[in-house]
């Protein structure tokens, strides 16, 4: 009878995205732990791995997504573009992975099928889908937010001659459009960035919108070389704005209202952000998010821009028809999105008006009765996100209950870092932290180093063992519910920051929205009242 053979270390990390490897970086050279670090992936870069759609683009800045751990790092890398694409950043990745020799310690094309916590032994047991088997006392998730890849379940798919991909699972070969007919499903950011490209190469293409979208010009261009010694002789002003503000980005949100200025006040300072472009118009005053008089203004203005650019009035109608308030869903930025629709292959089909039937093996067809002809068909439906990749390892706490179970009607967290029933169990950047509202390398080297600081602590004090409680994990619970009831953001009824883009999902605000200045406020607190909220024994 044969037996698996079973390697036993102090920590797993899963996922070798940002969060992976600064973890993987902690925990074996901070704390010279044995750790070994899983990816499903034969590659580094997590979402930069997966995501090579037309387009793919980061849309914060590329001199705050980046690592500020390691001053030598920010010094010898320098980015190209005001917003990185997929390849730069997988280089960077390659590039952080290979200065700190993390790839030795990298399992690639292990995909986690089961985590499970024995209780007698206190150590996480874990699987993988080619049968390795691994333990270690602590596990740290660092899968992603936006990695569980929404393939909507559309009748027909599977009678499709043509092609068909998802944006977050795409070829690495790439794709060619040229001469094909081409339907895009989806018009959040992901489809906004990829149209242009794919418009630019396809003999036609149609674009099936459910849900209107606002965008802003992202103003990408080459970096001078007088912005690239600016960021590397700033680095600790950069640092510490991004860690002063709400939303971790290398910009402080100005301290006005919306209603302190003229209507033509504020037109002037609203042209003055659209020519700027990017995430930075959301700053232009303080109260966008919190107050929907103000948010009404700037979602007019944006709305106004798109009857500006599109010249056919039908068309720009559609794409002016957004029922949700400005930035209550992730707003994207775009390279030529509204200018894509004045080209002449280019259709836009509102499949609210006219929802999807069905795939045929021609092509689509909606509930009025209109085939469309297609040769490729994009999904870029978005993501389970924040909660789907987490359940897809099917994890099993303490006396076996799953995590699916733990989080039936809705994840459930304290400080988005642990799941009371299941020790010894982190989550970067997981549901009940700022993450997906915030500039994500911000985000995950808080976390990182709040785990890593926690580990070293009980290590210290001879603890093996740390669970957050049911009542911290409540009270935490409510204040995130607070926290997101105080803005806007809960409006958007259809965003996936509630899920309401996967059917059957439960309907619950899944990030932090108090800030991040906030959270890591809160975070170190806990960390200085000795962990208040974790039950930590030996």
């Amino acid at each position: 009878m044969s037996t698996v053979a079973v390697e036993t270390l102090d920590a797993i990390v899963v996922g070798a995205g940002f969060s992976g490897l600064y973890q993987l970086h902690t925990l074996r050279d901070q704390l010279g732990l044995s750790v070994k670090l899983l990816e499903a992936g034969n590659g580094v870069g997590g979402t930069w791995y997966w995501n090579r759609y037309p387009g793919a683009r980061c849309d914060s800045e590329s001199h705050s997504y980046a690592y500020y751990f390691s001053e030598e790092l920010l010094q010898e890398w320098t980015w190209s573009e005001r917003y990185p694409g997929q390849a730069e950043i997988l280089r960077y990745l390659n590039h952080v992975a290979d200065r700190f020799e993390l790839k030795r310690d990298i399992r690639f094309g292990a995909r986690v099928s089961q985590a499970s916590y024995d209780a007698a032994a206190n150590r996480w047991q874990v699987r993988t889908e080619a049968g390795e088997t691994y333990r270690a006392r602590f596990l740290i998730t660092a899968v992603g937010c936006l990695s569980s890849a929404n393939i909507p379940d559309i009748p027909g798919l599977e009678s499709f001659a043509g092609a068909w991909y998802h944006t977050g699972q795409w070829p690495h070969q790439g794709v060619d459009f040229a001469g094909k007919r081409v339907g895009m499903i989806g018009t959040g950011s992901t489809g906004i960035q990829a149209a242009p490209v794919i418009a630019a190469s396809a003999q036609h293409l149609t674009v099936f919108q459910r849900t209107a979208n606002y965008s802003i010009p992202a103003r990408n261009a080459p970096l001078d070389e007088e912005f690239k010694l600016w960021a590397r002789d700033n680095t600790s002003r950069i640092r510490e704005v991004m860690h002063g503000t709400p939303n971790g980005h290398p910009f402080v949100i100005e301290d006005r209202s919306a209603h302190d200025v003229t209507p033509e006040q504020r037109q002037a300072i609203y042209e003055a952000a659209w020519e700027k472009g990017g995430l930075q118009f959301r700053a232009a005053f303080r109260d966008l998010l919190t107050d929907q008089a103000a948010n009404d203004t700037a979602s007019e203005f944006l709305r106004s821009k798109i009857g500006e650019i599109v010249k056919d009035p039908g068309t720009a109608a559609k794409l002016a028809a957004i029922d949700h308030p400005f930035a209550t869903k992730r707003p994207p930025i775009d390279t030529n999105y509204f200018e894509t629709f004045n080209r002449d292959n280019v259709t836009l089909v509102d499949v609210r008006a006219t929802p999807i039937e069905r795939i045929t093996p021609d092509g689509l067809m909606t509930r009025d009765g209109t085939l469309y002809p297609l040769d490729i068909i994009v999904f870029a439906t978005g993501f389970d996100a924040m909660t789907g990749p987490l359940l897809k390892m099917d994890i099993r706490g303490d006396g076996g209950v799953s995590l699916r179970d733990a989080w039936h009607a809705g994840p459930i967290t304290y400080l988005g870092l642990q799941t009371p029933g299941f020790p010894n169990l982190f989550t970067i950047t997981g549901p009940g932290s700022p993450s997906v509202l915030c500039n994500m390398p911000v985000a995950i080297e808080q976390h990182v180093d709040w785990i890593t600081d926690c580990i070293r602590d009980m290590r210290a004090r001879g603890l093996t063992r740390i669970e957050a409680t049911p009542e911290a994990t409540q009270r935490w619970v409510e204040h995130v519910n607070e926290a997101a009831n105080a803005t806007l953001l809960p409006k958007a009824g259809h965003s996936w920051y509630l899920g309401a883009n996967i059917p059957g999902k439960p309907r619950v605000f899944m990030p932090y929205a108090g800030g991040m200045a906030r959270y890591r406020a809160t975070c170190a607190d806990v960390a200085a009242r000795n962990y208040e909220g974790f039950a930590r024994t030996a």
